[in-house]
């Protein structure tokens, strides 16, 4: 008798749990489940129309989280966002989707928040918190670690491969991006940590060690230019400072930094803005501004043309730049062959091949109109032409100019023939030309070749 009353007990203890789970079950079949909320608002154990009460009661407390690591890093009013909301539809949805023979369940594994469905949003609102954010963040990754990609650079004096980094800091771009579209979408969070940036470019990556390789091949490319008769060769160091990648991940060159060192080429030695030192007859070395024979390292053509030599790998030797002038930069500008004209002596040379082949004095410009110095040349020759100017009209039997502003070498028959030489310039001097006796100038300009230089100092 007594062994059939135990056996009673786990019976009732059935019948019990079966009654306890049952009435539950009927009872969420009209309410919510434990642990039900909606828009962070419980509406555990509510009907229908007091979860929808609630909700409306309180909705305006209802956030957008940014969350930290699962932590809620800044919360967002809704409201703010101009979000409004369909609550009747977001509780119907909610109760449908609940199982109330399960209600057990949610004492065991808490429900996610369900979301209030929304139905529209402040467009000017969203940018405007979407700006905020963004200066927010801007702040936030700056007490992060930044995350870098592997990537070549120079150290002691040698390219190498750095290693990435893998830090912490947000991808702005991207986090306010997606932080637009899940509020669009009626979402209710967001993880940074999601957002992350990560290093796309390791140091195992096999285009990257192609990379070195390449550039360690371009550091030994030898590079010389023949200027003025100098060869003047681009250090190795300087080579090696322009090298870089572009975007498709080829080798390539820093165009501004190519373009710095050839213009400072052109500043240096460029005939048409530096003076030219000559060894003149009798005074020795002198230095004469730059004229009409010269030349000027066309900048932009260079930088292009020596690019690709370089980018081609094979160098080059005695290169003469591109260049733009009346004569090229590879030789001295003054060779053996040229004629010089002296001011201060009121004397004139005509050197063939290095030796005298002519000599004579002669009458340059009044101090009034005074002769130009400089590095010019014979740009033509004319038989029986009149010099015109504003007060003369001079009929001559050789006309040789040398500069763009009418200045040139002539026979002068109106100049009493020893009046050539000495101080005569001061009384009856030219207009800038450079006046010879008739006989002499006859015979040079048989003697030289149009484009002979014409030094005058």
């Amino acid at each position: 008798m007594k062994r059939k009353s135990w056996l009673l007990v786990p019976l009732v203890l059935v019948l019990i749990i079966v009654s306890i789970y049952s009435y539950f079950a009927i009872i969420y079949q009209n309410k919510f489940l434990p642990n039900t909320t909606v828009g962070q608002i419980n509406i555990s154990q509510l009907s229908k129309k007091e979860a929808i009460k609630k909700i409306k009661d309180n909705v305006h407390q209802d956030e957008f989280l940014v969350l930290d690591s699962g932590k809620t890093w800044k919360s967002i009013p809704k409201q703010q966002l101009g979000i409004t909301f369909d609550v009747d539809k977001t509780v119907d949805n909610t109760i449908k989707k609940q199982n109330p023979w399960l209600w057990f369940m949610n004492y065991i594994n808490k429900p996610k928040n369900v979301p209030i469905i929304m139905t529209d949003y402040n467009k000017d609102a969203l940018a405007k918190e979407a700006t905020e954010l963004r200066t927010t963040l801007t702040e936030f990754n700056k007490k992060r670690t930044p995350t870098k990609n592997a990537m070549i650079e120079m150290k002691d004096g040698t390219f190498q491969i750095t290693n990435e980094v893998a830090g912490n800091t947000i991808d702005i771009d991207k986090f306010i991006s997606a932080f637009e579209s899940h509020v669009k979408e009626g979402e209710g969070t967001i993880e940074l940590e999601t957002y992350v940036q990560k290093p796309t470019v390791l140091a195992t990556d096999s285009k990257l060690k192609k990379e070195l390789e390449d550039i360690n091949k371009l550091t030994d490319v030898s590079a010389t230019y023949l200027i003025n008769g100098q060869e003047v060769a681009i250090p190795k160091e300087t080579i090696a400072s322009w090298l870089t990648t572009n975007e498709k991940g080829d080798v390539d060159l820093k165009t501004d930094l190519v373009k710095e060192y050839v213009t400072q080429l052109g500043q240096t030695y460029n005939t048409s803005t530096n003076p030219t030192k000559f060894n003149s007859t009798k005074r020795g070395e002198v230095t004469v501004p730059a004229g009409t024979y010269s030349w000027t390292i066309w900048t932009d053509n260079e930088v292009e043309q020596l690019t690709q030599l370089i980018l081609s790998g094979k160098g080059f030797t005695n290169r003469v730049p591109a260049y733009q002038g009346s004569t090229t930069p590879e030789t001295p500008l003054i060779s053996n062959t040229y004629i010089e004209v002296d001011l201060q002596a009121q004397h004139m040379w005509y050197y063939k091949d290095g030796k005298v082949a002519l000599e004579t004095p002669i009458i340059s410009g009044k101090p009034s109109t005074p002769t130009p110095p400089g590095v010019f040349y014979v740009w033509n020759k004319k038989r029986n032409e009149i010099l015109r100017g504003e007060d003369y009209a001079s009929p001559v039997d050789y006309w040789m100019p040398i500069d763009w502003t009418g200045v040139g070498i002539h026979d002068s028959p109106w100049q009493n023939a020893n009046a050539y030489g000495g101080t005569s310039y001061t009384t009856v001097g030219s207009h800038g030309c450079i006046n010879t006796p008739p006989d002499v100038c006859a015979k040079l300009f048989n003697m030289i070749d149009v484009g002979v230089p014409v030094v005058v100092f």
